[in-house]
């Protein structure tokens, strides 16, 4: 059974200021590249949430949240997620090498993206 797919404001806004980075920093094709990788990333995960795994992140707003990692050749970038019955809630979207307990609780945007494009 395939979940119903939730985006979050703060996953809506992380997959903003990402593809904004990569049509700043690489070309708009790369940007819309990521946009389909992160659909395709959530489209397997709507299907088997299963594929994430768990975290263990101290901060009581973080308990249960699970990551997968976002399709080739983007899969330096982790999509945070939880499931609540029938539905996969995404709750952010970002690079992986971050201090994620702190990412995770700050807004979209809050730190310099220096990711290369990939």
């Amino acid at each position: 059974m395939k979940l119903t797919v939730r985006k979050s404001a703060l996953f809506l806004a992380d997959l903003d200021v990402q593809f904004r980075w990569y049509e700043a920093e690489a070309n708009r094709e790369v940007a819309w590249r990521y946009l389909l990788a992160v659909h395709q990333t959530v489209e397997k995960l709507a299907e088997r949430p299963d594929l994430g795994r768990l975290r263990h992140f101290e901060p009581a707003e973080l308990h249960g949240l699970r990551s997968c990692l976002v399709a080739r050749p983007f899969h330096r970038h982790l999509i945070f997620y939880r499931c609540e019955g029938t539905t996969l809630d995404l709750v952010r979207v970002m690079h992986g090498a971050r201090d994620l307990p702190t990412r995770l609780r700050q807004p979209a945007g809050a730190e310099d993206h220096n990711d290369d494009p990939e």
